[in-house]
């Protein structure tokens, strides 16, 4: 349904019933919405750091907290979050999210206290609910096929917000100062709390009597074969695009003698692939297993990485072959996320939250490996080609989980035959 119409229906209803809350099914654009905001979060204020290191009086190296000490605490954020709402509903663990997320902006936004500051992003790790708890929404509502589909759909729309999010914090900046961006975080905030309140109605309806019956639960899905593939495979392919986007700048610079403006601009090639990759997941996903789905993604994604990067060696380096790498495998993770997150949580339907939560957390986790990694082998020298390559090996491990799933899919389907 178009977003205008969206809008429109929920002011009617506030119009008889203010405020009133919701106890329907949201629509999608109200997943999309929250998911893009999680990623906002991480990227708009970025081109301000070095402002932000002036205005509190600290080095670079430790304004740079305000980066990785937010993922690093995402990651556990997501762990929590997914058993809290598989207990209590997804839908209060999300408006506790996001007035939580509020009240952090505001903090950031006023505070002249760099740990004041730190304890504010800290805080705002509660915009990963959005992230994390629309999928479980999505798969409270479909089956694997279906819920892989619309997850695609939001993938699609979402992926604009690695290339929005820091443009528009770089003209905040440049107009107002680095605090616009957590004021304009805080008016985020408070607007998807309110679109929450209206539209997103409880989905999850086989809640567990107690946090000691739903931890039950849990060995079978620690257990599972299955469940490790599907999340190996997710964490390996989106580690592509950390590690592209930590050792793009020192590559390109040097290969290449491109400047922040033009690197900018060719860094979205991998978002670009990563769009059309989840155009096509959308569409196709509803009638292709979910194992299918990944292991074309994934070889995309290891072709597409894996012969540049020898050319590169042998020594036919050009912008359209390096970039051209870069858009193959954002096409992969495209075909390949969706269907890996919606698998995750198909292995115990009922905690699905749960699942979300520890998957998020692992590609947080291995994402913070991958670009420590890349830090530390990739020189200027050689950088041209190791980089793909580097995502060629990540994309390797991924293809491998999703072969691992099907021949597990294979191996039941073939006891339940026996059976």
């Amino acid at each position: 349904m178009p977003f205008r119409v969206v809008i429109c229906q929920m002011a009617e209803n506030s119009e008889t019933f203010p405020m009133r809350a919701a106890t329907t099914p949201p629509h999608l654009w109200t997943l999309i919405l929250l998911t893009g905001n999680s990623v906002l979060t991480v990227n708009m204020f970025l081109p301000s750091l070095a402002h932000m290191s002036e205005d509190f009086g600290v080095s670079y190296g430790r304004m740079s907290l305000a980066v990785g000490g937010y993922l690093l605490i995402t990651a556990f954020t997501q762990i929590i979050i997914g058993p809290l709402s598989d207990r209590y509903g997804r839908r209060p663990v999300i408006l506790w999210g996001m007035a939580i997320f509020t009240l952090a902006s505001v903090l950031c936004a006023v505070t002249r206290d760099f740990n004041l500051f730190l304890l504010g992003r800290v805080l705002q790790s509660a915009s990963a609910t959005g992230m994390a708890l629309s999928r479980a929404v999505i798969r409270d509502q479909y089956d694997d096929r279906e819920s892989a589909s619309k997850m695609a759909t939001v993938a699609m729309i979402m992926a604009l917000a690695p290339m929005i999010g820091p443009t528009m914090g770089g003209l905040l900046d440049a107009a107002f100062g680095w605090r616009a961006s957590f004021l304009l975080y805080t008016g985020l905030g408070l607007a998807l709390f309110v679109l929450v309140w209206v539209d997103l109605g409880e989905t999850h309806h086989h809640r567990s009597v107690t946090f000691g019956a739903q931890f039950r639960e849990y060995p079978e899905l620690f257990r599972s074969r299955r469940f490790w593939g599907y999340a190996t495979c997710a964490s390996f392919s989106v580690s592509t695009f950390h590690i592209f986007v930590s050792g793009a700048p020192l590559v390109v610079a040097a290969a290449f003698g491109m400047g922040p403006a033009k690197l900018g601009m060719f860094m979205g090639t991998i978002t670009l692939g990563f769009v059309i990759g989840s155009g096509i997941s959308s569409r196709v996903s509803k009638h292709s297993e979910l194992s299918t789905m990944m292991i074309a993604g994934r070889l995309i994604a290891v072709i597409g990485l894996g012969l540049p990067a020898l050319a590169i060696w042998m020594g036919y380096l050009s912008i359209p072959l390096f970039f051209g790498a870069m858009v193959l495998s954002g096409l992969g993770n495209g075909m390949t996320t969706p269907n890996a997150n919606a698998g995750a949580m198909s292995i115990r339907p009922h905690i699905a939250g749960s699942a979300s939560g520890l998957s998020s957390a692992m590609i947080v986790f291995v994402g913070a490996f991958a670009t420590t990694f890349t830090g530390a082998v990739l020189t200027e020298e050689q950088g041209a080609w190791m980089l793909p390559a580097i995502m060629c090996l990540a994309s390797v491990i991924g293809l491998v989980a999703a072969l691992i799933v099907r021949a597990i899919d294979r191996q039941e389907a073939r006891m339940a035959t026996a059976g």
